[in-house]
């Protein structure tokens, strides 16, 4: 039987915080204090369907935050497509 981590280092991940706001970003690194993410994204709801907007508009598109661990309801890797639409957004590569 094989095992599957629900994430690891290096994965696209989506968090829910207790705000309410869905973000995703690659995570870098994970702590008792907090979760690192480099370039988190917000999901947004959009007429077309989802979309992704930068997290934060007054700081660098290519910065890591700390998301701090009491903020976070929940975190799991991100669906395939979303991952998809991650990548092209924040890096310029369409993926198949």
């Amino acid at each position: 039987m094989l095992i599957e981590t629900p994430y690891k280092v290096g994965d696209n991940v989506s968090f829910k915080l207790t705000s309410g706001e869905e973000i995703i970003g690659r995570l870098e690194a994970e702590d008792a204090k907090g979760y690192t993410v480099h370039k988190p994204m917000v999901l947004i709801a959009q007429q077309t369907g989802l979309g992704l907007a930068p997290f934060m508009f007054s700081v660098s598109a290519n910065s890591k935050f700390v998301l701090q661990s009491n903020a976070v309801s929940c975190i799991a890797k991100t669906e395939e497509e979303i991952s998809k639409q991650y990548v092209q957004s924040t890096t310029g590569i369409a993926l198949s």
